[in-house]
């Protein structure tokens, strides 16, 4: 309903402008932006509830809230009264808890002696007359659960399921009910499209003509968009789908006559060029290639966009397809559309293609990524809310959460670092430039304000976040200038930094040459942050090598390496010396982890594999999986005009949940969370978070708070904080 609005406010403003009525243009756009409905956009309604509850502003809060019980909630029926007393009722809690987190008393005392008249006869409210006198209420048995992250998410987001529902099932003007007609034509377009590929299929194999078998290219979603030759070569491999679309799930909220039309869900891993369209991905990755049937080859075929086509046929086919080409590659250039290129020739086998066939005898265990994530199994976890910080102009390089859940950091390829919270709104709390490149950052353990910053002219600097200033700048090593890693020990006395020379790397990322990694020299050094000096400088055999990543056990005790020679290395933190390493990748090592026992030891590498390994046997792997580029790297970002902008992963890979037993990783429109299930059933594909237009090159699970927070960052600068309710079973 918003996007109806805001399309409508536009062409009334285009009309006016036409007619010359200037002075009604400008009193619209007065009035539009006094609008306390804000267009019926939900977000933009709790941000305004949000901004009365950070000012302390009790009295807008009312007249904001009578506002649109007297606007929206007075038109439903009286069986919803007692939400909308339920929801006035939490929205006012909220706003006592903000006031006593912020250590706001004159507030909390204020609202029960404004409120007191009105409330002391209601029996929900007659235990939080003592909040005011209570030392620690978020201790307490009574209050305890409204003081957690848990209890203020649930309450935003029935808020913003209701207002949305509402906003869907009020009845609309004529004006504004063109889009409920546009999604109800289109569905039934779909339907009759459906019912003509079958009808076309069953002709087809009537009539016994030969069949021309080949994949379709990912990027031929609209159907609409093929010739009639096409549509037969389609038709006579896909499959009838006659399914009814799956009811809405708030179509049962309010009563029959006031349901929208329902609208088709969108299929999880579904592009964002589908959802904008309202259509469902129907034409991809149904047709395979089966043992029995060989191609039909003739001594000339003409090859046009990846489709083998017989000339014998005539040039009237031939000519339809070259009609059709310059479409077809308008669709291959949308930046939407992310086209990886992938290294060595391409198999029959793609990331996201063919997902139900028949299981392999290779030793490696294929990550399984399917567009039905979750089907026929309780789902671990509910996404309860997904927002994004858009403050980056620039790609990511790092994002990471402090120790304590409450403040983010992240780096851009620009060097400009932004130190942000989200609890309980996204704020930004400092801004760092730096004159010199950025390549890494770290969080302190103690004090959890301060900052690691490793830079690409040697130095490393410890940043205040809360003072917003530079405590200590160290020069680390001018031969060996690129801080690649920054690791902070649990303990809070040191930090140990990588640093690398400077290298041109050489090839590129295409199907035919992979990328070269050349010899680079590095160092792996420890400092103390107590002097403010270098402690010692940790043997790397069988030589002197770049250090990609780091990674220290829960106790500092232990600390795993990942070089650019594919080596893993084990040091043991009481001796300061290498307790074990082993050959661990093909290429470089991008990202390495503890487990959550701290038994084994996870890394990804530029070989695409994602592999488990036992730091009790030095070398043995315990599990191995192989995951798509879009999960490992190196990140392709394509657009217009052949413009390619290829990053190398630098940031973490992949994080674990608080138990250990779920993985994230990175995929090209979001992140992708897997189950480690142990033997060879390998990663299970459990929930994809979505919501990104651009690889995500780095990402970070946070379970410092009560419901578990994922940040998921790309190559667009835009990052995504989802949040996910755990479901215990």
């Amino acid at each position: 309903m918003a996007s109806a609005v805001e399309r409508t406010d536009d062409l009334v403003r285009e009309y006016l402008l036409y007619r010359g009525f200037t002075s009604t243009l400008k009193h619209l756009d007065n009035e539009i932006k006094a609008d306390k409905e804000k267009g019926f956009r939900v977000d933009k309604i709790i941000e305004q509830l949000q901004l009365f509850i950070q000012n302390f502003d009790l009295v807008g809060l009312k007249d904001y809230w009578g506002y649109l019980d007297r606007r929206l909630f007075s038109r439903l029926e009286d069986i919803y009264r007692p939400t909308v007393n339920k929801l006035r009722t939490s929205l006012f809690r909220y706003y006592l808890v903000y006031t006593v987190q912020m250590k706001n008393f004159e507030k909390t005392q204020e609202f029960f002696q404004k409120q007191a008249s009105e409330l002391q006869g209601q029996s929900e409210w007659r235990e939080w007359f003592i909040l005011p006198f209570i030392p620690s209420p978020e201790q307490n048995q009574v209050f305890a659960s409204y003081f957690s992250r848990q209890w203020a998410d649930t309450f935003l987001v029935s808020l913003h399921n209701f207002l949305s529902v509402l906003f869907q099932c009020m009845p609309l003007p004529v004006l504004l009910s063109f889009d409920a007609e546009i999604t109800c034509l289109q569905e039934e377009n779909d339907q009759l499209r459906q019912i003509v590929f079958a009808l076309q299929g069953d002709l087809h194999q009537k009539k016994g003509e030969e069949i021309i078998h080949h994949r379709l290219p990912a990027y031929v979603q609209h159907m609409d968009r093929l010739g009639d030759t096409e549509l037969d070569l389609v038709s006579s491999q896909r499959p009838a789908n006659l399914a009814t679309p799956t009811r809405n799930f708030f179509s049962t909220f309010l009563p029959q006559g006031k349901r929208a039309p329902a609208k088709m869900p969108q299929a999880a891993g579904s592009s964002p060029t589908q959802s904008s369209m309202g259509r469902k991905d129907t034409t991809t990755n149904h047709v395979v290639k089966t043992k029995d049937s060989a191609p039909i080859r003739e001594p000339k075929m003409a090859p046009v966009m990846g489709v083998t086509v017989e000339s014998s046929t005539g040039a009237s086919r031939h000519k339809r397809h070259q009609d059709h080409e310059k479409e077809r590659k308008e669709l291959l250039s949308k930046p939407t559309q992310q086209n990886v290129e992938r290294k060595g020739e391409s198999s029959d086998s793609e990331p996201h293609a063919d997902v139900a066939g028949e299981p392999t005898d290779s030793p490696t265990n294929q990550a399984r990524v399917t567009s039905d994530i979750g089907v026929g199994m309780e789902q671990p976890f509910i996404k309860l809310s997904q927002e994004e910080y858009g403050e980056h102009h620039s790609s990511i390089m790092h994002c990471r959460v402090d120790s304590s859940g409450r403040r983010v950091a992240s780096l851009d390829v620009d060097g400009v670092i932004k130190v942000w919270s989200f609890n309980p709104m996204m704020q930004t709390k400092a801004t760092i430039m730096s004159k010199s490149p950025l390549l890494s950052l770290e969080w302190a353990t103690k004090p959890d304000r301060l900052l690691l910053l490793g830079s690409g002219v040697g130095t490393v600097r410890l940043y205040d976040t809360d003072a917003k200033k530079n405590l200590y700048e160290m020069a680390i090593d001018e031969a060996h200038p690129r801080i690649l890693s920054l690791a902070y020990s649990p303990s809070g006395t040191s930090f140990v930094c990588s640093a690398a020379a400077h290298v041109a790397r050489t090839g590129s990322v295409s199907e035919a040459v992979p990328r070269v990694v050349l010899p680079v020299s590095g160092k792996l050094l420890l400092w103390d942050t107590k002097t403010i000096k270098q402690q010692l400088q940790f043997s790397l055999e069988p030589g002197p090598v770049a250090i990609n990543c780091t990674a220290f056990n829960h106790n500092g005790n232990l600390l795993v390496t990942g070089a650019a020679d594919g080596m893993i290395r084990l040091f043991d933190m009481q001796r300061y010396e290498s307790a074990m390493s082993w050959k661990g990748h093909d290429g470089e090592v991008y990202s390495v982890e503890f487990s959550y026992d701290e038994n084994t030891v996870f890394s990804i590498g530029q070989d695409g594999k994602f592999i488990q390994w036992n730091i009790h046997r030095s070398g043995v792997k315990q599990s191995e999986y192989s995951l798509p580029q879009d999960a490992t790297g190196p990140f392709v970002l394509s657009g217009y005009s052949g413009y390619k902008q290829v990053q190398v992963p630098r940031g973490r890979l992949f994080a674990f949940d608080s138990e250990g037993h779920h993985v994230l990783t990175c995929s090209n429109n979001g992140g992708l969370i897997y189950r480690l299930n142990k033997g060879e059933s390998g990663l299970e594909s459990v929930l994809a978070l979505g919501g990104h237009k651009a690889p995500v090159v780095t990402v970070d699970w946070c379970s410092a708070v009560d419901c578990g927070t994922c940040l998921t960052a790309s190559m667009d600068g835009k990052i995504k904080l989802s949040t996910l309710l755990a479901q215990k079973s």
